[in-house]
């Protein structure tokens, strides 16, 4: 059988557009891309890259303040929001522009278009074209998530974040997770007067217990009200903003009720359940080691997928899928042991397991330490720093690695490294420090704070 395209992607993220360059550009597939918004997805328009540039620009005041201890003549002053967003905006539109061209070389055709799943050979466009293919790919990603309750239309996610048309006095940021962390640094960052609800007793839920605390606690010492055990029953709009009423009673005014309470996969109406595929209870696409579904044609990556939603994972799920289909050589991608970064202020950077985890696997040693940092001490600031190794009483093998630093993120990647290669506490403690730093404290731990 003939068909139009070897490969039909829907979804122009970061996943889709890997798996497409890859299958056209590489193995010489012919490829159909479908996207509805705007190219990059999630990660490059309303995600991760607009994140770490509102992260980057929170920052400043903070580093006004330690310049003055180092003896400049430093002030913040005001902080312009409708430049940076005209900035933002521009930065957008250059990496859109670079992903569209990335295609165009790689020979991928385009429909800027929403489309829908026919059978497993065919797929729909909204403008009433149909195309016939050999293999589709779903990499629609996910989207936020609110629930219902009085008010909830006076709440906006992180989609609208990056767009609003005035940077709030007060704004009240709901969830736990580390969106909603994140967030609440950079308002607080920004000037913004932060409370947070998270219905749980500790926020980031899923790291390591000890390290949850310890960004938990910084954040209040910056002055980010923390309310656990918290949720919204009401959201009304008053003359001077929001009102907001909690789960304890409490009544506030803001006038901003950002929402990170989760993401759902993006996977409603694509025509899926008709083809006989039983969605997971949240929506998810399930798929094999090969990110292929129950129909053989049809193949899932990314947040769709609700395996781990992170921009790199879905990356490398896409080349995975690329390789596999296309290029004759079946590849898996392992989803063990991939790092992640939470922006908030400090950063916390974690691969591997948390102590928890670890200790109910097998018995563990766990090395610590908390220190405050040479930089901001000597501007006379309380922070301190972060470093836990949790290792296995058996094979010396360190199981994980937990910072919360400045730049925790950039030094998680290189520890992921060791740790993947399976390093052992011995081969740390054999790598010489580098001094001063705040990373040499990661192999110059030689005792163990506890046993478990």
């Amino acid at each position: 059988m003939t068909f139009d395209y070897d490969l039909f992607v829907i979804g122009g993220g970061s996943g889709g557009v890997r798996a497409a360059r890859v299958a056209s550009g590489d193995w010489g597939a012919k490829v159909g891309l479908a996207e509805e918004s705007r190219m990059g997805g999630t990660c490059v328009i309303r995600g991760c890259v607009p994140k770490k540039l509102m992260v980057f620009a929170s920052g400043f005041p903070a580093l006004f303040e330690e310049a003055r201890a180092y003896g400049w003549q430093a002030e913040a002053g005001a902080f312009d929001w409708p430049v940076f967003r005209t900035r933002l905006e521009a930065e957008l539109d250059r990496l859109e522009a670079a992903y569209r061209n990335t295609l165009k070389t790689a020979g991928v055709t385009v429909h800027d278009t929403r489309a829908v799943i026919v059978d497993p050979h065919r797929v729909r466009l909204a403008t009433g074209e149909e195309f016939t293919t050999k293999h589709i790919l779903v990499a629609t990603g996910g989207r936020p998530f609110v629930p219902e309750f009085p008010g909830s239309e006076l709440a906006v996610t992180s989609n609208e974040m990056f767009h609003l048309p005035a940077l709030p006095k007060r704004a009240l940021v709901v969830g736990g997770g580390y969106i909603a962390g994140e967030f609440a640094c950079i308002l607080n960052g920004l000037g913004v007067k932060v409370h947070q609800y998270y219905r749980g007793a500790q926020i980031l839920r899923g790291f390591d217990d000890e390290v949850r605390g310890h960004v938990a606690n910084t954040m209040r010492e910056e002055g980010i009200n923390i309310h656990l055990g918290t949720s919204v029953t009401l959201l009304e709009r008053t003359a001077g903003g929001i009102r907001v009423v909690g789960s304890d009673g409490s009544e506030r005014e803001v006038d901003l009720v950002l929402y990170a309470t989760g993401r759902r996969p993006n996977s409603a109406g694509l025509g899926l359940e008709a083809l006989g595929l039983e969605l997971g209870r949240s929506g998810e696409i399930p798929v094999d080691r090969y990110s292929q579904t129950a129909v053989p044609s049809i193949f899932a990556v990314g947040d769709v997928t609700g395996r781990i939603n992170l921009t790199p994972v879905a990356i490398r799920e896409g080349h995975a899928f690329a390789d596999t289909v296309f290029g004759a050589k079946p590849t898996a991608f392992d989803h063990e042991l991939v790092a992640s970064a939470v922006f908030t202020q400090p950063e916390l950077g974690s691969v591997g397991l948390s102590e928890e985890a670890a200790r109910e696997q097998e018995p563990i040693e766990v090395y610590a330490t908390a220190f405050r940092p040479m930089k901001t001490a000597f501007a006379g600031k309380p922070d301190r720093v972060l470093m836990k190794l949790i290792v296995s009483q058996a094979t010396r093998r360190v199981l994980g690695c937990h910072i919360v630093a400045p730049e925790a993120g950039e030094m998680i990647q290189l520890a992921a490294i060791a740790i993947r290669m399976g390093a052992t506490k011995e081969d740390f403690d054999a790598t010489c420090a580098v001094h001063p730093t705040m990373s040499e404290e990661l192999v110059t731990m030689r005792k163990p704070v506890r046993s478990a």
